[in-house]
């Protein structure tokens, strides 16, 4: 077993160095940019809750979109729902799907990845949504990921996005042994070669993985989309937390300050999505966590 350590070394040191050695000039100033404020729906419960409760609890919180989970949507359509209804619904309350999250093994198997991932974005469009997560899921870590290889499957797998209408995002997760880093998002980004290539940033994920957040700078355009807003703690070492140890933005160490000043930088519209998976929060209202939650986002944005 390759060890993440051995794996940064064979990757080269050169690329993953510190980037407080960079020169970032100082002239880049901030431009419009305009915030969408989405609930993505694990935040408000453990227990999976029907897509309609989760579409009245965001739209009742007063979020501008919902960022939905696969599981559910499935779950919805096997058990009679159609994607007309869910549409008048969403269209009653005024929301959108700004982005589904989902695991097909597109980069571990590309056959059944690719049918898995065809299924699940033919699911995402018939609702109305344009875009789905694309993460590492079942890319086994035994050995360092081929970053160049990574691009060329990640621009095929954009190819179906657009012929299915919804547009993969890929994502990076802090704990993973083969996609943790946000530089090797950008290295497989730049590597598809694809106008389209989006990458999924997440505030917890940059921790975990070690991410600087000074990278955020060096993104210009429509590169970054949707932003996944939460926050960490220093209280467990930083390779010990996981999932459940996010907290709200804003409650905890993450500069929110420099994060939001960089997405202000790179224009356009920005969707941040509130995405916890904390046990305490669980035990609460699901309503009240989400206009709690939104209060939170409303405040580190206005830093």
């Amino acid at each position: 077993m390759i060890t993440r350590r051995k794996a940064v070394s064979l990757l080269g040191t050169a690329g993953l160095m510190p980037f407080s050695g960079i020169n970032i000039p100082e002239t880049k100033e901030e431009t419009s940019v305009i915030f969408r404020f989405c609930l993505n729906t694990s935040t408000v419960s453990k227990q999976p809750l029907d897509i309609r409760k989760h579409i009245e609890i965001a739209a009742e919180a007063c979020y501008d979109g919902i960022e939905i989970w696969i599981r559910d949507l499935k779950r919805y359509f096997d058990s009679g729902g159609s994607a007309s209804d869910l549409r008048k619904i969403l269209a009653e309350r005024k929301l959108v799907v700004e982005n589904a999250i989902g695991f097909a093994p597109w980069l571990a198997d590309r056959d059944a990845g690719f049918r898995q991932m065809r299924e699940e974005m033919e699911m995402v469009a018939s609702v109305g949504g344009k875009r789905i997560a694309a993460p590492a899921a079942g890319v086994k870590g035994d050995k360092p990921l081929d970053l160049f290889r990574a691009g060329e499957r990640y621009n095929e797998l954009l190819e179906l996005g657009r012929k299915t209408g919804v547009i993969p995002h890929l994502e990076f997760w802090g704990a993973s042994d083969v996609l943790w880093h946000i530089g090797q998002a950008l290295m497989i980004a730049a590597a598809s070669g694809d106008k389209d290539a989006r990458i999924l940033p997440d505030v917890y994920h940059m921790f975990r993985g070690g991410s600087s957040f000074n990278t955020l700078n060096m993104i210009d355009g429509t590169l970054i989309e949707v932003f996944h807003l939460n926050d960490f703690t220093t209280i467990k070492p930083r390779r010990e937390q996981n999932d459940s140890d996010r907290v709200y933005p804003g409650d905890g160490e993450a500069p929110f300050s420099e994060i939001i000043s960089s997405l202000r930088k790179m224009g356009g519209v920005k969707i941040v999505s509130l995405e916890l998976f904390n046990e305490d929060y669980w035990k609460k209202d699901p309503f009240t966590i989400a206009r709690t939650g939104l209060q939170k986002m409303k405040s580190v944005i206005a830093l």
